[in-house]
């Protein structure tokens, strides 16, 4: 986690009304030279805010599409800000209102690890291994699989990506996520055991090289820790108290939750569903609890509640407020801007190759991974 200097008092010393006016007055100043973006994920009170919402992907695809753009705040997290540094333009400078606002589910995979894993495995066989990260990873380990012939992939396009890896290797190294390799996979027809989970915490990933020469899929052991708070357990209650009421989860949850759900698929998936959904339609969903609560509100003629009856909200995300935003629109007009996000050129290069690999041969329209009415 970077660090993240604590706020000047004045501003969390401010009302929400003197916030948001000062804000706003920014984004007059700065017109079409400033965009800021907003995750899904992120709280109503910074949403408002934001000139473009989306998931990470869609949001750096849309700020590099900004002719006129300077400045990106991303009021995200440090690797979709990473991102957007490296899709748009040199010109452009990327800002993170929050430096500490990182990801659980990225910081799972560090470059020495795969490094690592990447000599066993390779020495464990002689077969051709494809690297896939999913876009919830840093810039380095984009790099890393875009300089092996690899590519990054999104929950919306995960099976595209790994079936044009399939297509130029036999086997596939999928970072940082087991759950959506696992549940990707499995929905594409590959049986669970011809999956195997490295640990990077084990010596050799608690792998055998007969294991990994047996095995279709390498599954790093990471997973997001949102998603991880949806049991199965829950499915089975809600299918006893209210049965006819719709499941509807993201493929970061676990395979046996994915398997109790009617419907599996990405963010833009599960926005798109509920969107079309009649109206009188009841749902459970799974996934981080802003999105569901924003969904409930902009759909009252549907019945929209989270799977888990604890929140399930991204932590990390969370960290990134109005006052932060504030402090650093403030610093930008200032001519002395905090928190830029720059990815080394180095880096830059590779993971651009990973992301163009994908762009290139894969649609990005939102899909169901799985589900019995999917």
């Amino acid at each position: 986690m970077l660090f993240q200097p604590p706020l000047p008092a004045k501003y969390l010393a401010m009302t929400d009304a003197d916030l948001a006016a000062q804000i706003e007055r920014h984004r007059a100043r700065f017109g079409e030279r400033l965009v800021i973006l907003g995750h899904h994920y992120q709280q109503d009170d910074v949403i408002r805010f934001a000139d473009f919402t989306g998931d990470s992907l869609k949001l750096s695809q849309i700020a590099a599409a900004q002719d006129a753009a300077e400045f990106v705040v991303f009021c995200g997290v440090h690797f979709m800000a990473e991102s957007a540094d490296i899709l748009t333009d040199d010109r452009v400078q990327v800002f993170l209102p929050d430096l500490s606002a990182g990801c659980s589910m990225a910081d799972m995979a560090a470059y020495d690890q795969v490094e690592e894993a990447w000599d066993f495995l390779t020495a464990a066989t002689s077969a051709t291994i494809v690297p896939i990260t999913y876009v919830n990873s840093a810039a380095n380990i984009k790099a890393f699989c875009g300089l092996r012939g690899g590519a990054c992939c999104t929950s919306s396009n995960a099976a595209k990506v790994l079936a044009w890896a399939l297509a130029h290797g036999s086997k596939v190294l999928f970072l940082p996520d087991q759950h959506l390799g696992r549940n990707t996979a499995y929905a594409l027809g590959h049986p669970l055991d011809t999956m195997v989970v490295y640990d990077p915490a084990e010596p050799d990933g608690g792998l055998t090289a007969e294991q990994v020469r047996d095995a279709q899929f390498i599954l790093w052991k990471g997973h997001c820790s949102v998603h991880q708070l949806f049991t199965a357990t829950q499915c089975d209650a809600l299918r006893a108290q209210e049965p006819d009421r719709t499941i509807l989860v993201h493929p970061e949850c676990a395979w046996e939750v994915v398997q109790k759900a009617d419907l599996a698929g990405s963010t833009e998936f599960i926005i798109h569903t509920v969107e079309h959904a009649p109206a009188g339609s009841k749902w459970a969903i799974g996934t981080e609890v802003h999105l569901v609560n924003r969904l409930a509100k902009a759909h009252p003629d549907k019945d929209i509640r989270s799977l888990s009856p604890i929140q399930c909200l991204c932590t990390t995300m969370y960290r990134i407020s109005p006052p932060h935003l504030l402090w650093c629109l403030d610093a930008l007009a200032a001519g002395h801007p905090v928190n830029r996000i720059q990815v080394l050129p180095t880096v830059r290069d590779g993971a651009l190759m990973a992301l163009q690999r994908m762009l290139d041969n894969v649609s990005a329209t939102p899909v169901a991974v799985a589900g019995s009415t999917a």
